[in-house]
């Protein structure tokens, strides 16, 4: 099937997809702020640049869309056109997370991943005690998906 925009317009649409501050990155921040809880945002020291760092707690976490990530769930589907360009980079995608995760638990860190998928399907109320659980106990790794 071929896009439905020219390529001009597809580039430009794609590059103004943000890396940060997102829509889901936010909400979970502003839970986590009413909740109490402080952090740093995108430290660069740290593999991977985590969206939230709790230093408090030796905790990040990354709130990743799901179709930038490859995430299996209703919300990433394989673009049609540039196929073997998009399958090099959401994979090359999946494999950074995957070595900045095992980065940051060799320095000590915990990782947590909030998909956006779980954000978007769900009340605050259905996930956010489960994260508030994972960041006070000392579980290494969780992720949130639904």
């Amino acid at each position: 099937m071929a896009d439905i925009v020219d390529t001009a317009t597809r580039s430009r649409m794609m590059a103004g997809i943000r890396g940060k501050n997102t829509k889901p990155e936010m909400l979970v921040r502003r839970l986590l702020h009413q909740s109490g809880f402080r952090y740093r945002l995108h430290v660069k020291d740290l593999p991977g640049t985590p969206d939230i760092v709790l230093p408090r707690y030796n905790a990040v976490i990354f709130v990743n869309g799901c179709f930038w990530h490859g995430h299996n769930c209703r919300l990433f589907k394989w673009p049609q056109t540039r196929q073997e360009f998009w399958h090099d980079k959401i994979t090359r995608n999946h494999e950074n997370d995957q070595k900045s995760r095992e980065a940051l638990l060799t320095d000590g860190w915990r990782t947590g991943v909030i998909w956006e998928c779980m954000i978007r399907d769900n009340v605050k109320e259905s996930w956010l005690p489960h994260l508030i659980d994972w960041i006070l106990g000392n579980e290494s790794f969780r992720e949130y998906w639904i």
